[in-house]
């Protein structure tokens, strides 16, 4: 079975996909690399994303490939041109920004999509990553991030719950919340529309990428 690296710039992205691999991809072999000082030092520094965080982004993938990882899926959404940057590097590998697979299922359907976030830079950088085909309404759950981080889950999730029914409400025609971290929330129930969650998204895509190699040794 391949290793994929899952690498983390949030602790609550971890258990979010990992329970997606046990869902969907169990026999996956999966090594998680967590940085959290990552959001917090883009947060905080005001130079967006500048040659030190390409840099730090670099060595984190180049770990992952000595430890021999065959896939690499990086997890929060604020970061796609160091991403990029490091797809460019391992181009033998599948390396997957968190959105990615979802903004292809996103291309597929029709309608306008609602766009949650609960970190204000993912809103700044992820619009641009979904074609002009798709027409986004963007909703960010203010405080939802810092509740999840004071370990109020239900206040999360009812932020989040809250933004999405307000996009519904502005007639979007499905859900996409723009988070690992966020896929907990039950947004389907509040809203009565299909939602796409980045987790079970970026899961599908890497076992497709993947699957070649998987088959071979089955």
């Amino acid at each position: 079975m391949p290793r994929i690296a899952l690498i983390h710039a949030l602790a609550h992205s971890v258990a979010p996909i990992n329970a997606a691999f046990e869902r969907d991809w169990r026999e996956a072999r999966r090594m998680n690399l967590l940085d959290d000082s990552l959001s917090a030092d883009l947060a905080a520094s005001g130079r967006g994303l500048d040659a030190a965080m390409h840099a730090r982004f670099e060595r984190l993938a180049d770990y992952a490939v000595d430890c021999g990882a065959e896939g690499i899926l990086f997890t929060c959404s604020a970061f796609g041109p160091c991403i990029e940057a490091v797809a460019k590097r391992h181009a033998g590998i599948p390396v997957l920004k968190p959105n990615e697979a979802m903004v292809e299922e996103a291309a597929a359907g029709s309608g306008p999509l609602g766009l949650v976030a609960s970190f204000a830079a993912t809103l700044q950088s992820m619009p641009a990553e979904f074609p002009a085909s798709v027409p986004l309404e963007l909703a960010l759950a203010e405080g939802a991030l810092e509740a999840l981080n004071a370990g109020d889950g239900a206040q999360h999730d009812a932020l989040v719950a809250e933004q999405a029914r307000a996009l519904a409400a502005r007639g979007c025609t499905r859900i996409a919340l723009a988070q690992f971290s966020m896929a907990r929330a039950v947004v389907a129930e509040a809203t009565g529309l299909p939602v796409l969650t980045t987790v079970d998204s970026a899961v599908r895509a890497l076992r497709v990428r993947l699957q070649p190699r998987d088959g071979a040794q089955t």
